[in-house]
């Protein structure tokens, strides 16, 4: 199984992907990893991505998760997956794995305050605008929806339960 970790720039993607892949136990990727340097520079440069510039980026995952599913292997993905087409190419890239979404929800205001406290990433506060214009919140039916300001304990249990991705026992209370 493919649980990709879903949501706007700074709404905890990673931090929560680290979280939800150690209580499963399951290998972490982080689609950042995956843009090409051109990509990197763009955003650095406060430019916003196309979807031009995204197709390959998700075809390099589309791979990997294509690969990791061949042999066997659990994986959660941080991704931003903004539109429906990029979960499309997600999911048609991992060639008929089971791939389930967990969507982070945040208000401007929010996100925008976790991007001002970040640093070291490569991706500028300023594109917030520019991200969330983007955005295509997927429906109930393709995601589950999850309160990004909630502790991230709380958010990944809320995945775990929502996705059913952990027997009830295991749980935490």
């Amino acid at each position: 199984m493919i649980v990709v970790v879903t949501g706007a720039s700074g709404v905890g993607k990673t931090t929560v992907g680290v979280a939800l892949a150690r209580r499963l136990g399951w290998p972490f990727l982080d689609a950042d990893d995956f843009h090409p340097a051109a990509n990197v520079e763009k955003m650095r440069r406060g430019a916003p991505l196309t979807d031009d510039d995204r197709r390959p980026w998700l075809d390099a995952i589309g791979r990997e998760l294509a690969r990791r599913a061949a042999e066997g292997d659990d994986v959660v993905l941080a991704c931003s997956a903004l539109r429906r087409w990029h979960r499309d190419a997600l999911r048609a890239g991992a060639r008929g794995a089971d791939v389930r979404f967990a969507y982070l929800r945040a208000e401007y205001d929010e996100i925008d305050r976790r991007l001002r406290a970040r640093t070291g990433h490569f991706m500028p506060e300023s594109l917030l605008r520019s991200q969330l214009d983007t955005l295509e919140p997927p429906d109930p039916v393709e995601a589950l929806a999850v309160d990004a300001a909630a502790p991230v304990d709380a958010i990944v249990e809320a995945i775990a339960r929502g996705l059913t991705l952990l027997p009830a026992a295991q749980w935490q209370s």
